[in-house]
């Protein structure tokens, strides 16, 4: 269960970059779909990369980086009810919330 639980975590963290993504190119005129569609996601790898994954060279301690983590998949369900997609998103955040309780139930916020 504790492998299962890591890999949601890989997934949601690839589901915050497609609803990113999605709601970029939902976004405005084609310019701005364009720009915002690569935009939000790459934004969002430079935060993560920098500040919450595992190698990061200025990792966030832990609260930060628990909170750093949560605020960046509420930003994605908040980009996909944007997008126009309520139920994707109501999905994805209840997804987050298992995955949260199951990394403190089993110890896994620093894995």
């Amino acid at each position: 269960m504790r492998p299962a639980n890591l890999a949601l975590k890989f997934l949601l963290e690839l589901g915050a970059l497609a609803g990113f993504a999605y709601w970029g190119s939902r976004t405005g005129p084609t310019a701005v779909n364009v720009l915002l569609g690569v935009g939000a996601p790459l934004a969002m790898v430079v935060v993560w990369s920098r500040w919450a994954a595992p190698r990061a060279s200025h990792r966030l301690a832990g609260r930060a980086r628990i909170a750093l983590e949560l605020s960046v998949f509420a930003l994605a369900a908040i980009a996909l009810i944007a997008a126009g997609a309520p139920a994707l998103a109501a999905i994805f955040a209840a997804l987050v919330v298992l995955n949260a309780v199951l990394l403190t139930v089993f110890d896994q916020w620093e894995s």
